[in-house]
């Protein structure tokens, strides 16, 4: 299938949200709560290119829950239209987007023109979140012991909180977002 198909079948934010179990909250909560910063010329620039958005998710993920937001403000302001896809019913798209050629990380953003072709990809981890993820898990203890479900449950909890409610996290996936886009 090819990415304007993709997009065609995919559902509108306002559809995702709507259907969200875990994250609603929060997703709401930055999304309500996030300022764009006052980038008019980027904007501007970006409006021009004529982009289109295919955003893979799933609602249990921590990291959309941060990332997403943050993508349908800019969007709002460069007027990109958005359109998201469960990750786990369209394997068939995910798989063509794995992290390090193996991993089915999301969320991930695919930035289409006009006639569908890929212009840019993004919603990667940006670099001071990744370092804020990887110290705690480094500190879990092994799979095998007794209370690494109870540590990990904690650190997962720790870490949706740390993403809702730090605004520099939220400032962090702006900026990585703005470098991809102006790649595009």
């Amino acid at each position: 299938m090819e990415l304007n198909e993709w997009y065609e079948k995919a559902l509108t934010p306002d559809e995702y949200i709507e259907s969200m179990e875990k994250h609603k909250a929060d997703l709401l909560h930055i999304y309500d709560n996030f300022t764009v910063p006052e980038d008019t010329k980027f904007f501007k620039k970006l409006a021009r290119k004529n982009l289109r958005v295919i955003v893979l998710t799933e609602d249990w993920c921590g990291d959309a829950m941060l990332n997403i937001p943050i993508l349908l403000r800019l969007a709002e302001q460069a007027n990109i239209p958005v359109k998201m896809l469960l990750r786990d019913q369209n394997l068939e798209l995910m798989d063509q987007y794995l992290t390090n050629g193996k991993s089915r990380s999301i969320p991930i953003f695919i930035f289409i023109e006009e006639t569908g072709n890929e212009v840019e990809k993004g919603g990667q981890r940006a670099k001071a979140i990744q370092n804020f993820v990887d110290e705690p898990r480094h500190k879990l203890p092994s799979k095998e012991s007794d209370n690494f479900e109870e540590k990990s449950k904690e650190m997962y909890l720790f870490m949706t909180k740390s993403f809702r409610d730090n605004t520099d996290f939220w400032n962090e996936v702006y900026n990585s977002l703005k470098k991809v886009l102006e790649k595009a």
